[in-house]
């Protein structure tokens, strides 16, 4: 039986094939096939590592000290510490202002690598506009140099129905071969909604997609608070993954840094390494009652860079 690499390589080359020979309009040589394929997972692999932070956590130990946020003060420290790139929200109703974001990150000496957004596709007349909006931010963000897109398909206080399920797939499968046309990726990320029953939307979106198409952004740790082992997901998933968010936690609650804790990842780094998986490591040092704060937003930060220098060798 073939792993779920050997079928993803596969099923990635035909997704190529067939896209190459609807551009070209003839029967693509096996040897272009190949060369398309190679210099996609060149870039999705080799590079030396990209490392950001996410900007929700900072956000909160702006409230946590009753400070106004300040977007560039976070990028100069993310700077300062080693760090590549802030990710932020991605803003679809005002396009224009995702490249004056890419602008502000050059001017602080980052790159525009990845952004987030929410995205509600489960209703299919809805999903449609949804689509047009985004797809129409993706040119201004590609264009402004962003890669990548970190999506959480938008909970709605209950389980979604096996309908909505099925629509929403849908709805990703033509959002995600939009983007790819642009140049974008997009990377599925949850939270515990999609976790519930055991992991069924978590699982229903990837099982009925295919891995050249809809990407993942693994989120280690929400994966980990939602029932699955770190390793259970990338042995299933790893194919996927378009971009990390990292954190770490210890006796369940979310610890200040990415020190020893709960998700052992050395074991996940190692993985990540032979499987040679995609090197964007976002940095997410969320808050929640009881997480113990002992160093200043910008130390803890510092200290994570040295981690995934270190455990990530990026």
């Amino acid at each position: 039986m073939k792993s779920r690499f050997a079928r993803a390589h596969s099923s990635r080359r035909e997704f190529i094939r067939r896209t190459t020979t609807t551009t070209l309009g003839l029967a693509a040589a096996p040897s272009l096939v190949d060369s398309i394929l190679a210099a996609e997972t060149e870039s999705l692999t080799k590079e030396p590592g990209l490392v950001g932070s996410n900007v929700y956590g900072w956000t909160q130990y702006y409230q946590r000290e009753k400070k106004p946020f300040d977007a560039g003060e976070v990028m100069s420290a993310l700077r300062d510490a080693g760090y590549d790139y802030l990710e932020t929200f991605l803003d679809a109703g005002q396009p224009d202002n995702n490249a004056r974001l890419a602008e502000q990150m050059k001017a602080k000496g980052l790159k525009p690598v990845t952004l987030y957004t929410g995205a509600r596709l489960h209703e299919p007349d809805k999903a449609k506009e949804v689509i047009k909006s985004l797809l129409a931010a993706a040119r201004v963000c590609q264009e402004a140099g962003f890669r990548c897109w970190s999506c959480n398909l938008d909970p709605i206080g209950r389980e979604k129905t096996d309908e909505e399920l099925k629509n929403q797939v849908a709805a990703l499968k033509d959002l995600c071969a939009g983007l790819k046309e642009i140049g974008l990726r997009l990377g599925v990320h949850h939270h515990l909604p999609e976790m519930a029953n055991k992991a069924r939307e978590f699982h229903y979106v990837f099982r009925n997609t295919d891995p050249a198409l809809v990407g993942f952004c693994y989120d280690v740790h929400w994966v980990f608070r939602g029932g699955i082992k770190p390793m259970d997901a990338l042995k299933e998933y790893g194919d996927r993954v378009v971009s990390w968010h990292i954190r770490q936690s210890r006796n369940g609650v979310w610890w200040e840094d990415l020190d020893t804790g709960d998700v052992d990842y050395a074991e996940v780094a190692n993985y990540a390494q032979t499987h040679k998986l995609p090197r964007r490591f976002t940095v997410e040092l969320a808050l929640e009652n009881g997480t113990q704060i002992t160093r200043s937003a910008v130390e803890n930060h510092r200290r994570c860079r040295e981690f995934v220098r270190r455990v990530f060798g990026a």
